[in-house]
């Protein structure tokens, strides 16, 4: 039998063929403190959480020459938002970088707050998330994620503006608009920092549910109609805040909107489709519960009151809010209010990266969880209907090769880019800086 291969690319740009097991994922890495060095000896290749069967390991120079072939994605909001933060702020190199970010977010923190904030202090000191930190952990979120980009511009002269697209879920995207050059930080971050505290207040009174399909697709209209059916009844209100994959989507409710949701979802969704409930520990953006607060026209007016915002995002980005690349030299604003009561499109966003021609992820942020488990998901179903079918030996020759192709991969019929995804390659940015031998 012929040995698989697969392929990376040399120093010199040229392709190289490795046997596939090279390639084969190593153990998901835990982000809690451990004592293992922070940057090991040269002759070491980077440890990197492998999120993917493409994932493989990263010189810096090999990273400069690919960037063009990347797609850089920002995590949101979760129940753990620190990560590697400590060791990126205690590291000698990166350390001045990351407490600069740190400190000019905890300024704008401190100025929403009216109160003396120290970021940098809660990262060292691994400060737990809670509803009642949901500000500070905004802020810290987006300064870590920009802290990694300027380490990686900066110390690397990795030319991270020449990638494909990049796209952010949640608070994400923010970190994708400043990238792009269209608002500076303390332009943007301000904004979501003054409307948290409301935000969190409306978690008091909401159940977080999971809606999944084991067969037919949930379309997203169909899952909103019926949850503006129920929500219509006066008990609440109900709607989607992330629809992770055709199949599975996250709703937020009031009061026992879920439980009614349940009762009548079998007549309007595809069969065998369930309800799983999870403690709730996530504000209600993305759905119209924040409504009751006003939050999208308070985000309006101090959106038309902000500087920036005047010109096309450079990567472009592709918004979880329309799913699409939709940015242009005027229109963030109008995006960015739809941003905080629309529902979080992340399969749309991924569907858009597959369809890019991009060949690598890098994924920014302390301990990205969401977008990598999506990807790694969406690659084992891929690769399970691959060999249902008998394909996976000509998965494995044929669709590298159109990923080689830009051309041809944006060429695909948009349900077939799916067919790319084991083949993508994937980097953890906060695990590949500590796993690099810096002077």
């Amino acid at each position: 039998m012929a040995t698989r291969k697969t392929r990376s690319r040399a120093r010199d740009g040229r392709l190289r063929l490795w046997p596939a097991g090279w390639l084969r994922p190593r153990p998901v890495e835990s982000s809690a403190p451990s004592d293992r060095p922070a940057s090991p000896s040269a002759d070491v290749a980077p440890r990197l959480r492998a999120v993917s069967p493409g994932q493989h390991a990263l010189s810096r120079d090999e990273l400069k020459q690919q960037i063009g072939t990347a797609a850089i994605a920002f995590r949101g909001y979760d129940a753990s938002n620190i990560g590697r933060g400590p060791e990126l702020l205690a590291h000698p190199v990166y350390g001045p970088v990351v407490r600069e970010m740190l400190d000019r977010a905890g300024r704008v923190c401190a100025e929403v707050k009216k109160q003396e904030v120290d970021l940098a202090a809660r990262v060292a000191g691994r400060a737990p998330a809670t509803l009642d930190t949901f500000v500070e952990d905004t802020a810290t979120i987006v300064a870590l994620e920009l802290a990694q980009i300027r380490l990686l511009e900066e110390v690397f002269e990795v030319p991270v503006r020449d990638a494909v697209l990049s796209f952010g879920h949640s608070i994400g995207e923010l970190s994708a608009l400043v990238l792009g050059g269209v608002y500076e930080m303390e332009q943007l971050l301000p904004i979501p920092l003054s409307l948290a505290h409301d935000c969190a207040d409306l978690t008091a009174d909401t159940k977080l549910g999971i809606l999944t399909s084991p067969s037919g697709t949930l379309e997203p209209e169909l899952v909103q109609r019926l949850c503006s059916a129920i929500s219509s009844r006066g008990h609440g209100m109900v709607g989607p805040s992330t629809f992770l994959s055709p199949y599975q989507v996250i709703l937020l409710g009031q009061a026992d909107t879920l439980d009614l949701l349940e009762a009548e979802m079998r007549e309007h969704l595809p069969p065998g489709v369930t309800l799983r409930r999870r403690p709730n520990q996530w504000p209600p953006l993305h759905t119209p519960l924040v409504w009751e607060r006003s939050v999208p026209n308070r985000a309006a007016v101090a959106l038309y009151h902000t500087g920036g915002g005047n010109c096309r995002p450079r990567p472009e980005v592709v918004s979880c809010t329309t799913g699409r690349a939709s940015y242009d030299e005027w229109n963030s604003r109008e995006l960015l209010t739809e941003w905080t009561d629309h529902p979080q499109r992340l399969w749309d966003a991924m569907e858009n990266t597959l369809a890019s021609g991009a060949e690598l992820v890098i994924h920014v942020g302390p301990e990205p969880t969401l977008i990598p488990t999506a990807f790694e998901r969406l690659s084992g179903k891929v690769m399970k209907r691959l060999k249902s079918s008998h394909l996976d030996s000509l998965g494995r020759r044929v669709l590298p090769s159109i990923s080689r192709n830009h051309w041809l991969a944006r060429k695909l019929p948009h349900s077939a880019v799916v067919f790319r995804a084991p083949f993508m390659n994937h980097l953890i940015l906060e695990d590949w800086l500590l796993s690099q031998d810096v002077a």
